[in-house]
């Protein structure tokens, strides 16, 4: 019998294409010929064989956020740590050295401090916003530097163009995690990086519904020794969030711009409310980096902010309970507003002692800035202040 409903049928053709880019999940696809099949693995025409070598929804994904970066081949992972991951795996061997920035994200510390040096990877720590403490880390087998350009959760700003030049003098790679700062606010390959690399859970999709990464390499075999580590160990993203990621991109600019807006006002709001002890956001002229901010970021501060209050952990339980509907929450990029507590979430696996130094305290709290009315946020913030002081006495 052939008219059974298990054999697979072909997809429609049409005239007309669809105005939205159709969701594929298959995770095979089924060639002519052995000889077609060939053509697709031996680069002669375009095709997809299996979806964890690559799917069309994340090649579209892919080639959208590469216009925004200003790139070529940049693909798409299953998070943003394994875009971390496939970059690490597709740019070092065991002997290399990678010196990372002290403020990298709470994970990526992680991978440096305990992963990559149980693969024979060596690995450090160094002030980004000092180009000479950089310089005075670097080792003869120094392979690649990692930074983040707007620090989570200090937004300390790194110099950048001094460790460019650092980079491109000793021939080291330099990868920059454009996540909190976005294409938006900087893009690093004008800046001389050699590697983009993404969360796009965050603001890029900018709805917390769906878990991705993305990078890009300036290198062209660079970039394909990353996605073949990415296919090899399993890295691959899911179409259905490719589909909601590439969703939520469509009104990035216009998000991102509202929400910039936002922190702006907030953080001066901020820094006149009785009970904060200081507010950091590169925007404002009493951010230590705010001069180079400005030079690097080009008016473009960004979304995010940080601010820190009196008192112990009961002014910080207070200003989270009655900070109206803020969620509290470990992440960033949201289109509604979300605050974190770095003790507590992001950097509780840091040693006090490191986390002093580095100026993170029972009383600092990050702020995702979204694009609520201004006036509320105002208002919710202001309450949870408040009730914050009078713990704190």
């Amino acid at each position: 019998m052939t008219d059974t409903p298990v054999r697979r049928t072909a997809w429609p053709d049409s005239a007309a294409r669809p105005l939205v880019t159709p969701l594929q999940p298959s995770v095979v696809y089924a060639a002519a010929d052995p000889d077609a099949l060939d053509a697709q693995y031996e680069g002669r025409v375009q095709g997809y064989a299996y979806a964890r070598e690559g799917h069309p929804n994340a090649d579209v994904l892919a080639a959208k956020i590469d216009r925004l970066e200003g790139a070529e081949g940049g693909f798409v992972t299953g998070s943003g740590m394994a875009a971390v991951g496939a970059m690490m795996l597709g740019a070092l061997k065991a002997g290399d050295h990678v010196l990372g920035g002290d403020q990298l994200y709470g994970r990526s510390l992680r991978m440096l401090g305990d992963d990559l040096p149980r693969l024979g990877i060596a690995t450090s720590l160094a002030d980004p916003t000092d180009a000479a403490a950089i310089a005075a880390a670097l080792r003869p087998e120094t392979r690649l530097i990692l930074i983040e350009l707007v620090s989570n959760p200090t937004l300390r700003v790194a110099d950048m163009h001094g460790i460019a030049a650092l980079a491109r003098e000793r021939g080291i790679l330099l990868a920059v995690d454009n996540t909190f700062t976005t294409p938006r606010g900087v893009r690093p390959f004008e800046h001389g990086a050699d590697i983009v690399i993404h969360s796009v859970t965050k603001l890029l999709a900018g709805h917390s519904d769906a878990t991705l990464g993305y990078v890009a390499a300036r290198d062209p075999d660079l970039g394909a020794a990353m996605r073949q580590a990415a296919v090899t160990w399993g890295m691959t993203p899911s179409p259905f969030d490719c589909w909601m990621a590439e969703r939520g991109l469509n009104t990035f600019e216009l998000r991102y711009d509202r929400a910039e807006a936002n922190a702006a006002a907030l953080a001066d709001h901020l820094a006149g409310l009785p009970g904060v002890r200081r507010v950091l956001y590169p925007g404002r002229a009493d951010h230590p980096d705010h001069n180079r901010a400005g030079d690097l970021l080009q008016g473009r501060f960004g979304t995010m902010l940080s601010f820190e209050i009196a008192g112990g952990r009961a002014a910080a339980n207070a200003l989270v309970r009655a900070a109206g509907d803020i969620a509290f929450a470990p992440t960033l990029g949201d289109v509604a507003t979300t605050l974190s507590h770095p003790v507590s979430s992001s950097h509780r696996a840091v040693a006090d002692e490191a986390r002093t130094a580095l100026g993170i305290t029972e009383g600092l709290f990050r702020l995702s800035v979204g694009v609520e009315p201004l006036e509320l946020l105002q208002a919710e913030l202001s309450a949870g202040i408040a009730a914050a002081a009078q713990v704190a006495g």
